[in-house]
């Protein structure tokens, strides 16, 4: 059905562009990641620097605890997962569901205190296996957009991939604004919400769309650009991986903002049932307020999108 494939090609192109956690530091996420406004006078781009550290971004606002809902009503949550989608997803060595998205469902069945079950499927087939009762909850990267919540509820963001620049370890700016990049090269994939954003927010800068990630990067590598703009964490792999053979960093910190990058990941729950989304908010607050959701983080996630 049209309706249905649009959904799911936003919510997948939204994952894929790449391809993490909603409340008061998203907010000081945002207001230090959204572009700002050139002054008259252009000041000059800081010295370079070294990339942040690692830092785990908390999404949960202590001042808004979820209050506990009736969890006695719970038994069973089938969580639907995909199938290939690592580090988020994927077939363990002992043939079994593995990744972020797997051992957060179990720490959220652990929290409840009910049987988690997790059965993987391919991802364009999950929200109808919803649908059907083939399972409770999808808890699968899966991005909150207007067209999949005429479909789905969803539980409160527990990640959001933010976009970010990256350049050579040899240029890295600490901040990055629309006037450090005037006349600079900037390399994106073509048709995608990152490039959006740079014709829309860096008008100044000479933008040069490549035709997918591995391209983009290799332009980069290579010196073809002084800097590429797209997802963070799959930035934050490749930065991380043998493949960019540490040549490159993050510049500047995340942009964030919805209107082009998305509400952020939520889990999907069959429309109307508020007891389970309810219970996953509680849960996923209770994980984060305990310290489980950072270590979680941080066993998979070793550069920081953020």
């Amino acid at each position: 059905m049209p309706d249905q494939t649009a959904s799911l090609d936003i919510s997948r192109a939204i994952r894929a562009i790449a391809g993490w956690l909603v409340a008061a530091a998203l907010a000081v996420c945002s207001s230090a990641a959204i572009a700002q406004t050139p002054q008259p006078q252009t000041p000059q781009p800081k010295p370079p620097v070294e990339a942040a550290p690692q830092a785990v971004p908390g999404f949960w606002d202590p001042r808004r605890r979820p209050e506990r809902p009736d969890l006695s009503r719970l038994t069973v949550i089938r969580f639907l997962t995909e199938t290939d989608y690592p580090p988020f997803n994927f077939t363990g060595p002992d043939g079994n569901p593995a990744g972020f998205n797997v051992d957060l469902a179990r720490a959220i069945c652990d929290e409840i205190k009910v049987t988690c079950t997790i059965q993987m499927r391919r991802f364009e087939t999950l929200v109808d296996a919803l649908a059907t009762n083939r399972g409770d909850a999808i808890i699968a990267s899966m991005a909150v957009t207007p067209q999949l919540r005429t479909r789905v509820d969803f539980s409160d963001p527990y990640y959001r991939a933010p976009a970010r620049f990256a350049s050579r370890r040899d240029t890295v700016l600490p901040e990055v604004r629309p006037e450090y990049l005037e006349g600079k090269k900037v390399g994106v994939v073509g048709g995608t919400a990152h490039e959006a954003y740079l014709k829309a927010m860096f008008t100044d800068a000479e933008v040069h769309a490549y035709p997918n990630d591995d391209a983009l990067r290799q332009a980069l590598r290579r010196g073809e650009v002084d800097f590429i703009f797209g997802d963070a964490i799959a930035l934050a792999f490749w930065i991380n991986g043998t493949d960019s053979a540490e040549c490159c960093a993050f510049s500047g910190g995340p942009f964030v903002e919805s209107r082009f990058f998305g509400e952020g990941v939520g889990i999907a729950v069959r429309k109307g049932n508020d007891l389970l989304r309810q219970a996953l908010n509680w849960a996923l607050f209770r994980l984060w307020e305990k310290g489980r959701y950072t270590d979680l983080w941080l066993r998979y996630f070793s550069v920081s999108p953020f």
